[in-house]
């Protein structure tokens, strides 16, 4: 390392810094612009918490420390310590004069430059292009979102409760598992935590889940991941609409936090802001025969019967300018534990709600089976190995009661949220058909 940094000067984050504008601070962080006007340097630094511009006359630091700037490369690491000055045009409205420089590493060239790059090629180097100033934006609002997510749900007295991702039986389906060997029998990866949640909340009443699910369904559209993030509410007591005023409550106060608290991030991915400020209650309904009435209308040949794929609910959830809540869905596309529609068997107590701007479904949901018997034969019906739902049924045998609970997948919801038009960016290191690496 060449220097050494200011043992005396506190080391702050640069989010921070204009609380300490006036005092000698120490800065820790990568070079991302470097420019030189002959005697004067400027250079700006990332933190990950923000970016700061550094000025340095060469009359300002040792001839070492001089020459070590005019080498750096973009993405070294470095450690300054310098004073700092409120100035509206700099990066964060403030700046610093450097008053000494500690090189930790010169980085090799980097490979993503200013040019426009391939889409291959970001996600071949998603490792670094998580650095780009679009990617961070991207990602504090999936953190504030996940957080939004989780206060809510425990402000509605709703217990955590981890479900687990090895799993012996299917929830959605068997054709989209991802089977492993687990010791001396096989195993799935989880499509859902739905089924543990309900073992919980027929203990505690009212219980989530978040965590990873994993769908192996071999699609390449732009809504799908094959690994991806879901918060699961189940709910002893209730019905069908509880679950939607909940899930109702939850998008208003989620969407509502992050107009307040991400704005900057938001302004940085140009997002159509006024659009997420008329999310409010109430929301859209409909029932799926007047879903399909209207895709009838539009002009889409859709069979009544059939389950809406993603060119319908686009051509639907365009139509409002909130989220769209559709119910009472064939029960012949929903998961085998729905609860049937007492008005007409063929249908189930079942909600999909859409995100406006023909973003599509981002909740799923439903009140469940509570009786012993339907469900054993809706087991049956499906094919499923009775066996491995003995667990499941046990809910019925001691203590069934009507229940109901949802799921809503985190980057589905960050998509609309941020106006992004393909989920690929809303997760770190995402897993699709023919991506497993970095």
């Amino acid at each position: 390392m060449t220097g050494t940094p200011g043992a005396a000067s506190p080391w702050v984050r640069i989010c921070e810094a204009g609380a300490h504008v006036g005092s000698v601070v120490e800065v820790r962080g990568w070079l991302d612009k470097h420019r030189s006007s002959g005697k004067v340097q400027f250079l700006v630094l990332r933190d990950g918490s923000g970016l700061m511009q550094c000025v340095a006359a060469r009359s300002d630091l040792p001839a070492e420390q001089w020459d070590a700037l005019g080498a750096l490369t973009q993405e070294s690491a470095l450690i300054v310590r310098g004073s700092l000055r409120g100035d509206a045009r700099a990066p964060g409205g403030v700046e610093m004069g450097l008053q000494s420089v500690s090189v930790v590493s010169v980085a090799e060239a980097y490979p993503i430059t200013p040019k426009e790059h391939g889409t291959d090629f970001l996600m071949d180097h998603r490792h670094l292009w998580l650095r780009s100033s679009r990617q961070y934006a991207i990602l504090k609002i999936r953190a504030e979102l996940i957080s939004a997510l989780r206060d809510f749900m425990d402000g509605e007295g709703f217990l955590l409760v981890d479900s687990p991702i090895f799993t012996p039986n299917a929830c959605e389906g068997t054709s989209t598992l991802f089977e492993t060997e687990y010791f001396d029998e096989k195993a799935y990866l989880s499509q859902s935590g739905q089924l543990y949640q309900e073992a919980a909340a027929l203990a505690f009443g009212r219980t989530y889940c978040f965590g990873p699910t994993f769908r192996a369904e071999k699609s390449k559209h732009r809504r799908h991941l094959a690994e991806f993030w879901m918060m699961e509410p189940e709910w002893a007591f209730v019905t069908l609409e509880d679950v939607i005023a909940l899930e109702e409550r939850l998008l208003v106060s989620v969407v509502g936090r992050i107009l307040d608290r991400r704005a900057e991030e938001l302004k940085i991915l140009e997002r159509d802001t006024p659009a997420l400020e008329r999310v409010q209650a109430p929301f859209a309904r409909m029932h799926y025969s007047e879903a399909v009435e209207r895709l009838h209308a539009a002009g889409n040949a859709f069979e009544w019967g059939g389950d809406f794929g993603a060119p319908d609910e686009t051509v639907l959830s365009k139509q409002f300018a909130t989220p769209l809540f559709v119910t009472n869905y064939p029960a012949a596309v929903k998961a085998f534990y729905m609860e049937p529609d007492p008005a007409d068997a063929r249908l189930s107590l079942s909600c999909d709600c859409l995100a406006p701007e023909g973003y599509g479904e981002i909740i799923g949901g439903g009140q469940r089976m509570a009786s012993l018997e339907l469900l054993t034969r809706r087991i049956e019906e499906q094919g499923l190995p009775q066996e491995a739902f003995e667990w499941y049924k046990d809910l019925r045998r001691y203590g069934s009661v009507p229940h109901a609970g949802f799921g809503i997948g985190v980057e589905r919801t960050l998509a609309w949220i941020a106006g992004l038009d393909h989920v690929r960016e809303t997760i770190p290191f995402p897993r699709m058909l023919n991506r497993l690496k970095p």
